[in-house]
């Protein structure tokens, strides 16, 4: 009966029960190789389901004033290649929220929430509690892994957010976006919970620091434009915060500009977070931290 399957889809232990048996069942058809690799990047392109995929061989090979279908993309060369479920439990169109815990998590969630179970629903806070699910992420740093994130959009967005955050709404960037109910309820806001959940994330770099500090203080880069003022009601420095939890001995740096995260020398960062104002847009457009060139230099420098 459907009503078995609503509470099945509730319980995080049902999708990871699936997700072993897929992987058992792949081992049995082929040897692959179980080598343990030394770094492992995860590239998510949002919204990159098969049909965007195809859209951009055909454009690639049309480009190169052929049909297009028969060009063939550099991930379309890999030796192996994997498909992904990553449907929201309560809608048919899935949202960047339950899609990024899906796969960073590895437990389907719905619409709206990011970092818990199916059992929340979204803009209730109450119902949040014993209902979180960790990430690839989690996993990785309390296996001993140096970890960390990069992002086209703001930081505290719901794609990246999945691998450190359990929210009830993805929109919840900082507690100014908050409502009273979910604030008295005790439910943490996005970019409080970057700095408190897992303290010792390696690398943190993307855009939407506004949400990092008190409301109507003024932006570094743009101090007479409102709309880039912090939004905080709490009237904490996150920056301040992010700092203030590193170990001893360790030297943590937080930039804005690029010239300054160019200028490090990484070999003697063990914390990175920069911070743009500019979400979502090409990189030649992402503000001070922007150019393409800089997320590879700084990546290649750090693995």
């Amino acid at each position: 009966p459907p009503e078995k399957w609503v509470l099945l889809e509730k319980d995080p232990e049902y999708w990871r029960g699936q997700a072993q048996e897929t992987l058992r069942d792949a081992l049995r058809l082929q040897r692959l190789n179980q080598n343990v690799a030394k770094n492992l990047i995860l590239f998510l392109g949002d919204g990159m389901g098969v049909s965007t995929v195809t859209a951009a061989r055909i454009l690639k090979g049309q480009l190169q004033n052929r049909k297009g279908e028969e060009s063939l993309l550099e991930m379309d060369k890999f030796p192996y290649v994997a498909l992904a479920k990553t449907y929201n439990t309560n809608a048919q169109v899935p949202d960047s929220a339950g899609t990024a815990t899906a796969y960073l998590c590895g437990v389907k969630a719905n619409e709206g929430t990011v970092g818990v179970s199916a059992g929340v629903t979204r803009d209730r806070c109450n119902t949040t509690k014993g209902q979180e699910v960790t990430s690839i992420l989690r996993w990785a740093k309390d296996g001993g892994k140096a970890v960390g994130i990069v992002t086209t959009t703001r930081v505290t967005h719901a794609t990246p957010s999945a691998a450190y955050a359990h929210s009830a709404n993805r929109d919840w960037y900082s507690d100014g976006e908050m409502p009273p109910d979910a604030l008295e309820g005790g439910c943490k806001d996005i970019a409080r919970q970057l700095v408190e959940n897992i303290p010792d994330i390696e690398v943190i770099l993307g855009g939407g620091r506004k949400y990092m500090f008190p409301k109507n203080a003024s932006d570094v880069e743009y101090p007479h434009e409102d709309k880039h003022r912090g939004t905080r009601l709490d009237r904490r420095d996150l920056v301040q915060a992010w700092h203030d939890v590193k170990p001893p001995g360790k030297v943590a740096k937080y930039v804005w500009h690029r010239r300054d995260l160019l200028a490090l020398n990484l070999s003697r960062v063990d914390f990175l977070l920069g911070e743009s104002q500019h979400p979502g847009v090409p990189w030649p457009q992402l503000g001070a931290l922007g150019e393409p060139l800089v997320c590879p230099r700084v990546l290649g420098q750090l693995l």
